[in-house]
């Protein structure tokens, strides 16, 4: 060791005050040395205060026995983090004497982490957590490599064994037990779990929900079995909660679960089973969480709504309400259940599925049908190359008197519909059913002609008499026999009613072709694609 004189003395974060040499140090911190080349004072002893070194007092005194000791010091996973963190903070990179400095050492004994025992990897990972105020997680190579060697193992031991090593060591200083040996593994087979796939949940219980969150994150860049993952947040969560932690501290913990569920299931195309996720809800009713995790809550129950008992639904209302059951949050599962029906524009989308889900919330359970027209028209638009008997087959799952009168004029415009559905938003119409109900009430049997003008998005009298004195080619009368109940025979009348009825729905698909061809060209300009209409032709007698 060299000769030493103590002529500097250094305040670490308050804890504690050493006494070095100035030029030792400086001699392996760029830091320290820019800083005494830019003092102009005394050449006696100075101070230094640090007020966020990392790793306290502890990692000081690691980053002085590497400098005294000329550059040599044992790295091991229990100082590894401490002393690369001391080495970037000092600014230590640049080789003294031919030795590496202690930021390259450190690096070096890094690469070396996947041949680490799984009892090192926690204990660096539990160095992570207590250096997590100078850490930043999001940009930290330990860390990372951390957790890439963590998820590794864990494939490579539910390949092989429930453990990784026969490891079983009970570190004080880590405060957790990390152990693999037989014990915890027999306990493990008798758990919920199986002890192959689940023997490291106990291990990592220590981690805090920041941790935990990048640990998961891992776990799903290197595809781990998300029904795994699930179980180990689930095992986390009441494992934390069991433990004495505040409220906040449940809260920040239970908004990690939802949030890393939620990216499974919506970015990762993840089923997770509606058991754990009511039991999610269920904890979260005594918590208040925050209203975007209460929403991504709500969005994945809803959406697997389906799968729900009665006894799921019967949720108990907030305190002070006075009904026993929390019936607006089921309507909530249920508006998100319904929005579920997004997926109309997924061009792969065969027409018997989409038509399956379209059907999947029965008549009676939907007030309008409007958002389900709306994606009907994004499927029709996306697979235009369906036939019209398949467009007719996707129709049938609309209520067309369910439907607004907005909707019912923008679906008889709409050429991507089949004539026939456009028939039936005109039917719809209270003033078309106004017509037919008039048609077939009259007391005598009559013959009356119906003129419909199809040459104008608008008709009035005027065009009525102008087609009646000439413009055939650009209308269609449709002649309706009223049906007279005074005659003989009952059967006759109603066959010969039912007859003309027939008739007159065959006549008006035609009109609605005609009607369809001639909107579109003019108002293809005009008319957005997915916007409603503002016009229907008048239909005049």
């Amino acid at each position: 060791m060299e000769s030493c004189h103590c002529n500097l003395e250094v305040d670490v974060n308050g804890e504690e005050t050493f006494m070095v040499d100035k030029a030792i140090i400086a001699q392996y911190s760029s830091k320290l040395a820019r800083l005494f080349g830019k003092s102009s004072g005394p050449t006696g002893k100075l101070k230094v205060i640090f007020h966020d070194f990392p790793g306290g007092a502890e990692g000081f005194e690691l980053m002085l026995k590497f400098c005294y000791n000329s550059g040599s010091i044992d790295m091991n996973s229990s100082n590894l983090l401490q002393a690369h963190c001391a080495a970037e903070y000092m600014e230590m990179k640049d080789s003294v004497l031919g030795v590496p400095n202690l930021l390259e050492q450190s690096e070096k004994s890094l690469q070396e982490i996947s041949y680490w025992r799984w009892s090192e990897l926690l204990v660096a990972l539990k160095h992570c957590q207590n250096l997590s105020t100078v850490l930043d997680f999001s940009n930290s190579m330990i860390l990372e490599k951390c957790m890439d060697t963590i998820v590794g193992r864990m494939f490579l031991a539910s390949e092989a064994s429930p453990c990784p090593s026969t490891c079983s060591t009970d570190s004080s200083s880590a405060g957790v037990r990390f152990s693999c040996d037989s014990k915890s593994t027999e306990s493990n087979k008798t758990g919920s779990f199986s002890s192959r796939s689940s023997w490291w949940f106990e291990d990592l219980v220590f981690l805090n929900p920041v941790l935990v969150e990048i640990l998961v994150r891992s776990m799903i860049t290197r595809k781990l079995e998300h029904g795994l993952i699930s179980k180990f947040l689930m095992y986390y969560q009441k494992a934390r909660f069991l433990s004495s932690i505040d409220v906040s501290e449940k809260i920040k913990i239970l908004e990690m679960v939802i949030d890393m569920h939620y990216d499974m299931e919506y970015y990762h195309n993840s089923s997770i089973p509606f058991k754990t996720l009511f039991g999610i809800l269920r904890i979260s009713l005594s918590l208040n969480i925050s209203k975007s995790c209460r929403h991504k809550l709500e969005a994945m129950v809803g959406s697997n709504l389906d799968q729900a008992t009665l006894d799921n639904l019967l949720v108990p209302s907030p305190y002070g309400i006075s009904y026993l059951y929390d019936v607006k949050l089921v309507l909530k599962f249920l508006k998100a259940f319904l929005r579920r029906g997004e997926i109309a524009p997924d061009p792969c989308l065969r027409p018997s599925k989409f038509l399956a889900l379209a059907t999947a919330i029965p008549d009676s359970a939907r007030d309008s049908y409007d958002e389900l027209y709306h994606a009907m028209d994004m499927y029709l638009e996306v697979h235009g190359e369906l036939s019209e008997e398949e467009k007719v087959k996707i129709c049938c799952g609309l209520n067309y008197d369910k439907l607004s009168p907005q909707a019912c004029i923008h679906l008889s415009h709409n050429t991507k519909f089949p004539s026939k559905s456009a028939v039936q938003a005109l039917i719809s119409q209270s003033k078309l059913k106004n017509l037919i109900h008039s048609t077939t009430t009259t007391p005598t049997t009559t013959t009356s002609p119906l003129l419909i003008n199809v040459s104008s998005p608008c008709c009035s009298s005027s065009s009525v008499n102008n087609a009646q004195k000439g413009n055939k080619d650009k209308s269609i009368v449709l002649y309706s026999t009223a049906a007279d109940f005074d005659g003989s025979s009952d059967n006759e009348r109603l066959k010969a009613h039912l007859q003309g009825m027939q008739w007159r729905v065959m006549e008006l698909e035609k009109i609605c072709k005609k009607m369809q061809t001639q909107m579109a060209k003019i108002t293809k300009s005009k008319v957005p694609p997915n916007s409603y209409a503002r016009s229907l032709p008048k239909l005049c007698s």
